[in-house]
């Protein structure tokens, strides 16, 4: 099993490549922590309806289950504040178990690593990055 890791090193670039990430690797069903800044009450309010939160220090952290709306947020949502991020998604982080597999989205999206990828997630993933490859620093290891 192989690792993905990119980091977003061009801001200007749009959230089509991590939505279609987010579509391949999040599945309903799947182990679910999101963590937002306690600064944040319409994120926190907003994942507490997919789980239960808990205060963690600067951040309030929400574990339960992905559902099928909780995916279709995330493929259809974009955030409009983009001042300090290019924000993909409106969670500071997601990090999402499938078997061995891990999706970790941080920083808004801008920052993902997959852990426990098959050669066939890794042809999806250069597949979707190919275009805009430029916009990232990548390491992928089979």
């Amino acid at each position: 099993m192989g690792q993905i890791q990119m980091q977003m090193i061009d801001c200007s670039v749009s959230s089509g490549w991590w939505k279609d990430l987010a579509a391949r690797f999040i599945s309903p069903g799947d182990e679910l922590v999101i963590r937002c800044w306690k600064e944040e009450p319409a994120e926190i309010e907003q994942a507490s309806s997919y789980g239960l939160p808990q205060e963690d220090g600067y951040e309030v952290s929400i574990q339960g289950t992905v559902t099928a709306e909780f995916l279709a947020e995330l493929l259809s949502e974009n955030p409009p504040d983009k001042s300090v991020y290019n924000k993909m998604t409106k969670y500071f982080t997601l990090h999402v178990t499938h078997g061995k597999r891990d999706f970790w989205s941080a920083h808004y999206g801008t920052e993902v690593y997959i852990d426990g990828v098959s050669d066939d997630d890794i042809s999806f993933f250069q597949k979707v990055i190919r275009q805009v490859s430029d916009c990232f620093s990548i390491r992928v290891e089979k």
